[in-house]
């Protein structure tokens, strides 16, 4: 089955990709195309579409968070530049998040400015990461630190690429799901609570309701000026955890730094915004049964913690702000809480989840 969800300007099409990057080209002339991949794309989902372009370039960088750096931006616009690409070209980002982002950002900043369609290949990418326009890359250890707003030509989701994702890629994704469903659709947020097993999801149905979340909240909101920012629950402490993750012998993935972020953001919604106590228990007991192997010695440096929260994005007047629950699908944002409600829900979000 094929969705087609229409924004104000580029569509989100979800079906076989073969079909829907071949209707997209059919519809435009380039002079050059570029593929952006990484090293697991470049094997498990490049045969997929490398047939339908002619003579493509392949830009193949390394994956992981570290190399979403300025080094390896350059060295994008380097091959770009030495092929001759112009402003009448296309960058094709076929992979995850990372290459999303910065083949996004990119891509935006050549010649300030060349078409790039995303073609996310994990599950993370396909319900977040691709949709909204929001693209950057890391600087001086913080994530996202250096970007822009620039919407995609089209997104192209393909589910037949979650088959290439070990179990714990497609479970990072599914953090990303889950927040979906707490900030603004009870209704989803119970159904993915009652299937038997997360890896039972009928993940077609479920990528298009929350597609369709993202969509309805970027569209009101493009710039994150007001509502679009309560999607960032569970990322403020979430990022700061990944940060310190990032270069230790444990590094966490994005949807698992996001899922202890859920919690830690849950705890500190009961302290702030009146989410029941029944909420978080729910909150707490389905991620806890996802999620059952998470590092969490990040979670045990308060003062490193609130150190990297200092300089997130969304910080007003020195004030770090937060997107919190008032209930189980309802979420508020720009909420200030005290240094000494930050340090109570990362204790007992490391008791809650260190048992596990």
């Amino acid at each position: 089955m094929r969705h087609i969800i229409e924004l104000s300007d580029y569509n989100i099409s979800i079906g076989p990709i073969k079909s829907t990057l071949r209707e997209y080209l059919s519809e435009r002339i380039y002079s050059k195309i570029a593929i952006l991949v990484d090293e697991c794309t470049s094997i498990h989902c490049l045969p997929l579409i490398k047939n339908l372009i002619t003579q493509p370039l392949i830009i193949t960088i390394q994956s992981g968070e570290k190399n979403k750096v300025l080094e390896t931006t350059k060295q994008i616009w380097s091959k770009l530049a030495d092929a001759g690409f112009d402003r009448h070209s296309l960058m094709i980002n076929l992979g995850g998040g990372v290459i999303g982002d910065m083949g996004g950002f990119a891509a935006s900043c050549y010649m300030r400015g060349i078409d790039f369609i995303q073609v996310p290949t994990t599950l993370l990418s396909q319900v977040d990461a691709s949709i909204g326009g929001k693209l950057a890359i890391d600087f001086k250890g913080l994530k996202n630190f250096i970007g822009l707003f620039q919407n995609p030509c089209a997104v192209l989701i393909d589910p037949v690429f979650l088959s290439t994702l070990s179990v714990r890629e497609k479970r990072s994704g599914y953090a990303e799901m889950i927040k979906h469903g707490l900030i603004r659709d009870k209704v989803i947020w119970s159904r993915l609570r009652s299937y038997e097993s997360w890896e039972h999801t009928d993940w077609n149905y479920e990528i298009y309701q929350s597609v369709l979340i993202k969509k309805a909240i970027v569209e009101i909101d493009p710039k994150e000026i007001g509502i679009r920012k309560i999607l960032n629950f569970g990322h403020t402490i979430g990022h700061a955890v990944e940060s310190l993750a990032l270069n230790s012998k444990s590094p966490l993935l994005h949807g698992e730094a996001i899922a202890i972020g859920m919690v830690a953001e849950s705890v500190l919604s009961c302290l702030s915004t009146g989410l029941s106590s029944s909420a978080l228990q729910n909150i707490v007991s389905f991620i806890r049964k996802i999620y059952t192997d998470l590092p969490l010695e990040s979670l045990d440096n308060i003062e490193e913690i609130k150190s990297i929260m200092n300089s997130d994005k969304k910080n007003k007047d020195g004030k770090i702000m937060f997107s919190l629950l008032e209930g189980e699908g309802r979420c508020t944002y720009d909420k200030v809480t005290t240094k000494d409600q930050i340090e109570q829900c990362v204790k007992r979000t490391y008791e809650m989840l260190s048992d596990i």
